[in-house]
């Protein structure tokens, strides 16, 4: 008895003095900084650069969803021109974050910052403190004509002062940091000058995965590192209750390949994809941006459909994609 006794107390001190350890690496490492090169991009003051930069920002690219206060989304879906002063929040097991101010403010937005670390943020998501920004906005092969009309656009707003907390992170979300489990992210190949806007399959691929980011709702997720970890497109993203924009409900999102018995769009036509695109939001707290992308072009949701047609299939049945509070939430 006094052996085991002994083992006991040995093992729980090496617990205790490993955990007090992990404890303090995390701590003292979670704040990592990275080098990343600054794109060598330039706001234009051009009225046609600038005007396809809000229809990107307002529309398909959806910033305005995030980057305006909470009370305001509601105006962001009717489609008004919402300040983009920030102060939208997400909690989610990693900490707390919110979107910042990215009017030209000076004191509290993008004002203090150049066009180059703008650029930096977005491509390849190392911030002017060298520091990793999480992958809420996966623009790395945005096309280098597209990714100028944004930040021309964003310059040329009026700038409002609105101070946006730091984002928290929760222990755990520390803990991926230092374990680097999530690092900055920049483009895979060379990003394009510029992408042709026309209804083809290879404009429809550029909007869904570089700009609309389909993917990254419409696939399955690691909740703790933001990695996709599904069949890109199958569907299975959860979004559960606690976010406050879902009102309460929880979603799965469905499948968008065309397999033609778990796809859900898989039996549209092209008339039905866009009537549906353009209908907007019907369940309220859903997590698609159904505003933005309502007041897509005809040009992209058609070119978007094409691509989708295109994909290979994946047999991914989401039985039910909306659960209400009172409902059993599988994800959960």
């Amino acid at each position: 008895m006094n052996i085991l006794l002994k083992i006991l107390k040995w093992t729980a001190i090496v617990v205790v003095v490993f955990a007090i350890g992990f404890f303090a690496f995390v701590q003292l490492t979670w704040q990592k900084t990275y080098e990343a090169p600054y794109p060598e991009i330039h706001a234009s003051t051009d009225s046609a650069v600038i005007a396809r930069g809000k229809y990107l920002v307002y529309g398909p690219a959806h910033c305005a969803v995030c980057h305006t206060p909470l009370d305001k989304y509601d105006a962001v879906e009717k489609g008004e021109i919402v300040p983009l002063s920030g102060g939208w929040e997400l909690q989610i097991p990693p900490g707390t974050f919110r979107a910042p101010n990215i009017t030209p403010d000076k004191e509290t937005g993008i004002g203090r910052l150049t066009d180059g670390e703008i650029a930096r943020i977005l491509r390849h998501k190392v911030n002017k403190e060298g520091r990793v920004v999480l992958p809420f906005m996966p623009y790395q092969e945005m096309s280098t004509a597209d990714l100028t009309a944004i930040i021309s656009f964003l310059r040329s707003q009026e700038p409002v002062k609105n101070k946006v907390p730091d984002q928290e992170f929760s222990f755990i979300g520390k803990m991926v940091m230092a374990l680097g489990l999530i690092v900055p992210e920049g483009p895979k190949g060379t990003p394009p000058e510029v992408v042709a806007i026309d209804t083809t399959k290879e404009y429809g691929e550029y909007i869904a995965n570089y700009v609309a980011d389909c993917a990254g709702c419409h696939s399955k997720r690691n909740m703790q590192t933001g990695e996709l970890i599904g069949e890109l497109f199958a569907g299975g993203g959860i979004f559960a209750d606690e976010v406050e924009l879902l009102q309460g409900k929880s979603f799965i999102s469905p499948n968008l390949t065309p397999h033609k018995e778990t796809g859900v769009i898989a039996s549209w036509s092209e008339a039905d994809f866009m009537q549906r695109i353009k209908a907007g939001r019907v369940h309220q707290g859903s997590p698609m941006p159904w505003g933005p992308f309502s007041r897509m072009n005809d040009v992209e949701i058609k070119a978007v459909y094409k691509y989708l047609s295109s994909l290979d299939p994946v047999e991914n049945k989401i039985e039910k994609t909306v659960f209400m509070p009172d409902e059993e939430f599988p994800g959960s």
